[in-house]
């Protein structure tokens, strides 16, 4: 890890947490175990304020292009649950993918039990959108 841990914008954080409590960690037993992961992670986290934050670390609405194992490029926009959209390559963070990118930078490798099994992933490159308004939405 490029940080040597995840690095989460405050506001972010509490979101993620209050989602990942609300959620239950769903009823999929796959999706279940790449949340708890990513509950696990949370604990050992860096937790900065907006205007700290690397602009290279994947965040909500962040475009993150990858390559995986296979060679294959593809790039996905990390996003609130209520904004996923595969056909426009938009990824929840409550999702497999979603919870492996989150907090992660430009460079680093992820390795990460998806549902199809363990992948190996390289972020090649972070693009930073527009932050998401008002995290503290009724969820």
């Amino acid at each position: 890890m490029k940080y040597g841990s995840l690095i989460l914008e405050k506001k972010e954080y509490v979101y993620l947490k209050r989602i990942l409590n609300v959620s239950g960690y769903a009823g999929d037993f796959e999706i279940q175990k790449s949340l708890q992961k990513l509950s696990e992670e949370l604990k050992e986290a860096q937790i900065v304020d907006n205007e700290k934050m690397p602009s290279d670390i994947i965040r909500f609405n962040s475009k993150a292009t990858l390559i995986f194992e296979n060679g294959i490029e593809k790039t996905l926009q990390l996003v609130i649950p209520t904004e996923r959209d595969v056909n426009k390559n938009k990824v929840s963070i409550l999702a497999p993918m979603g919870a492996a990118l989150i907090g992660y930078a430009e460079g680093d490798t992820i390795i990460w039990d998806f549902p199809g099994g363990r992948h190996h992933l390289k972020i090649v490159h972070v693009n930073q959108e527009e932050t998401v308004k008002g995290l503290n939405l009724v969820i």
